[in-house]
């Protein structure tokens, strides 16, 4: 749950507001489904597979460990190299967001030098060893509960506008709403904001009884933040109506990128909304700092076990931390922070991750159970396959429904199509792929 609420939720809600008008409320529910049903995926693999490496092992082990395995497992830690500055940089530019409530901007520049600050920040305090966070995890959580309760409670005390949970138009007009190109680009952001549900399985080999603990840690987690999301959400919405927020958007100085300010600015006044935002920025910063650290171990830890680049496998002379890991993921958010706007980021995110970890292990469970049988699996999602199925589809139907978006480089402007960076990662990936498994002499080069 750590994991799933950073930046994401604060600077995600005026988004989808956006985007879905007075039923916003529905794409957080279509958000918390997905990941409901991708979490059964998860689950069974997790249960039945508790090891360190999380997706890097079940493709490994799904789609063979000599062949194909090794392709997807590596294709997996090629794009880690940059869906996870994506990650740094979406939080980053959150929190240049909402510095500028505290000190205002108004140069186009001032935003994206604090994003790019929060991230040269980050990676000089990473470059040191790290012995214990556990500390900072739990500071982080109680921080992350103590402003959802503020939030939450201060909606529930001072309700101004009514907020529709249902869709507007009863629900004949929800058909149409789910397969709408403005809830496809909703649900992007609302998914965005739950990712992490799955992180408990990149720890399966220190859990104690995982087979029953990684599928109720996955449910609890989607079901305890859908609950938090959706009172949040709804909190925010009787203070400060859809329509608002749609307003700001087309204007000049849109408040809406620090709407949680302006909420407890307009109940509680100017000091407490300092307060609410410093708050944000802690928490923001304080997960940042936990996503770079573990982000940065995953190149090192395949090529470690002789399945990545071996430059990965770096470690620092003195420090005993990798390194060349934490510097060129640092570096790529650095520049991802300065040249991306926070809703391109995001989309950005998700085409990178859609095919090969959310789709390839859905296709991977089918070939498990295949060619292993389901005698063994602690843990049995139910309906099967109908579950594997709606999550590709969905996940399909998402990743083709992410829009492009329009850059400006020396006065030239041109679209940028997440699907085809994504193709195109994928394609680089597999060249280099080949041309390490030729140098090694391995599949598809077996001597």
């Amino acid at each position: 749950m750590i994991d799933m609420v950073g930046i994401g939720p604060f600077v995600t809600l005026p988004l989808v507001m956006g985007f879905m008008g007075p039923n916003f409320l529905l794409a957080w529910l279509v958000g918390a489904a997905l990941a409901a049903v991708d979490g059964l995926i998860w689950s069974e693999l997790g249960a039945a597979y508790p090891e360190a490496g999380g997706s890097y092992r079940f493709l490994k082990l799904a789609y063979g460990e000599q062949k194909w395995g090794r392709y997807m497992s590596f294709l997996y830690v090629w794009q880690t190299l940059i869906q996870s500055p994506l990650v740094l940089a979406s939080g980053a530019i959150g929190f240049a967001q909402y510095f500028g409530y505290l000190v205002p901007m108004t140069e186009w520049w001032q935003p994206k030098a604090v994003a790019g600050t929060v991230v040269l920040l980050l990676v000089a305090l990473l470059y040191r060893r790290i012995e214990d966070i556990g500390k900072l995890g739990v500071a982080l959580w109680v921080g992350v509960l103590g402003l959802m309760a503020w939030l939450i409670f201060g909606g529930l005390t001072h309700p101004n506008h009514h907020v529709d949970i249902f869709p507007v138009g009863g629900f004949s007009a929800l058909p149409g709403l789910l397969i709408s190109a403005a809830m496809g680009q909703a649900a992007v952001k609302t998914i965005y904001s739950y990712l992490g549900y799955y992180n408990v399985c990149h720890l399966g080999a220190e859990i104690v009884n995982p087979q029953r603990v990684i599928p109720r840690s996955i449910f609890l987690s989607i079901l305890g933040i859908a609950a938090l999301y959706l009172l949040l959400n709804w909190s925010v919405g009787t203070v400060i109506p859809w329509q608002e927020v749609k307003a700001w958007q087309a204007g000049a100085g849109d408040k809406s990128q620090f709407i949680i300010s302006v909420f407890m600015e307009r109940l509680y006044g100017p000091a407490a909304a300092q307060a609410a935002t410093a708050l944000v920025l802690l928490v923001a910063f304080a997960s940042l700092f936990a996503v770079l650290l573990g982000y940065s171990r995953i190149p090192y830890a395949a090529a470690a076990d002789g399945e990545f680049l071996p430059i990965f496998g770096k470690l620092h002379p003195t420090k005993n931390f990798p390194y060349v890991s934490l510097l060129l993921l640092g570096g790529v958010g650095f520049v991802f922070s300065l040249l991306f706007r926070l809703g391109e980021v995001i989309s950005a995110i998700l085409a990178m991750r859609i095919l090969v970890q959310f789709v390839g292990q859905a296709v991977g469970l089918i070939l498990l159970r295949r060619r292993r049988g389901t005698a063994s699996l602690p843990f049995k999602m139910p309906l099967y396959p109908l579950p594997v199925i709606l999550a590709i589809i969905v996940w399909l139907f998402v990743f083709v429904g992410i829009a492009p978006a329009e850059v400006t480089w020396g006065g030239v402007t041109f679209k940028v199509y997440f699907q085809l960076a994504a193709l195109g990662m994928m394609a680089l990936g597999t060249g280099a792929f080949l041309l390490w498994s030729r140098r090694l002499g391995r599949w598809p080069f077996a001597r």
